[in-house]
């Protein structure tokens, strides 16, 4: 296997990393919305992932710093591609760290309010987004001969797009479902599993077509295998989830993400970026990559801190691992 190949794989596994920890970040953020009924139950929410919302966040940044070093061309041709609703996912995540710093700064009702819609509004956007943005990817887009994107803003939002973005927003949703009561105790544990139960429902419906969309376009085997254990994972995270084992549904439904992301992949390689105009236009493994010695230098770097990263983000999540609820929640003091 070739360092370009292998670097494939790297920035594979980072946007699954990413997917798997920002997917119930994003969905509990969409919950205070949909789930919690008062401000101490949306305070509860918020400190679900309060102390790993930051961490999770690294995973993208590393997924976009692998691409740049590693396929430079790739990075380049995306990022200028997909400028605008990449801009827009970068601006929602900037105030969605702001919000949920500014939040309790104020005792003001439209203070906290307005800061708790904005949590709301940006963790659905990039959740939504980043569906979209990835069901171009696979399945192509407009690049000319000098490997420029040549189509215009309208086309990204195409049918199976936007089914990918619906897809994403839902099972994100899910997964922070599940999270939710996974992290919580009393009632709201409760609403958290049948809200769950229901969501779900929609998400294996809406998986299920785009996943078939993806395999019948540009499906073998091995993306066919990806799906199967998709799909699977799913049906039994929601069988667990009734059952009201929490642990088993949330880790389910953290490998129907990692499957299903992993099946995109597989469809997509040795593409990273499919040109729907000319295949010769289209950006591969091959014709995206750095240098050979620069893939060298980069993959020993990715040696010395991927480990570092991970043990310090899972003794993170070790140290937050208890239930909370709302007695949990001390009364405001400004």
């Amino acid at each position: 296997m070739e360092l370009h190949d292998v670097w494939f794989v790297l920035i594979a596994v980072l946007w699954i990393g990413y997917f798997f920890l920002e997917g119930f970040d994003f969905g509990v953020g969409v919950l205070t919305k949909l789930l919690a009924r008062n401000r101490p139950e949306k305070r509860v929410l918020i400190n679900t992932i309060g102390p790993v919302w930051d961490g999770n966040e690294v995973w993208l940044l590393s997924a976009g710093g692998a691409t740049f070093a590693a396929f430079p061309e790739w990075y380049a041709t995306l990022f200028s591609g997909f400028y605008l609703p990449l801009l827009l996912i970068l601006v929602c995540l900037i105030v969605r760290g702001v919000a949920f710093e500014y939040r309790a700064k104020r005792p003001e009702e439209n203070w906290q309010r307005n800061w708790e819609n904005a949590i709301f509004w940006t963790s659905l956007l990039p959740a939504f987004l980043w569906g979209v943005a990835f069901g171009n990817i696979v399945h192509g887009v407009k690049l000319d001969r000098n490997f420029e994107y040549v189509g215009s803003l309208w086309e990204l939002l195409n049918p199976y797009a936007l089914l990918g973005g619906l897809v994403t927003l839902t099972l994100f949703t899910f997964h922070g479902a599940v999270f939710t009561a996974l992290k919580t105790v009393g009632e709201i544990r409760e609403r958290a599993r049948k809200l769950a139960f229901k969501v779900g429902l929609a998400t294996a419906v809406l998986a299920l077509l785009f996943l078939l969309w993806t395999q019948i376009d540009s499906g073998d085997a091995k993306s066919l295998v990806a799906m199967g254990v998709a799909v699977a994972a799913l049906v039994a995270a929601l069988v667990a989830n009734q059952a009201g084992r929490e642990g088993w549904s949330f880790a389910l439904s953290g490998v129907t993400i990692v499957a299903a992301v992993a099946m995109l992949f597989l469809t997509l390689f040795p593409n990273v970026m499919p040109s729907t105009l000319n295949e010769e236009w289209s950006l591969t493994v091959t014709n995206a990559s750095s240098s050979p010695y620069t893939l060298k230098i980069t993959t020993w770097c990715a040696v010395i801190a991927t480990p570092i990263v991970m043990l310090y983000q899972g003794w993170t999540y070790w140290v937050f691992r208890k239930r909370i609820g709302t007695q949990h929640i001390a009364e405001s003091v400004h």
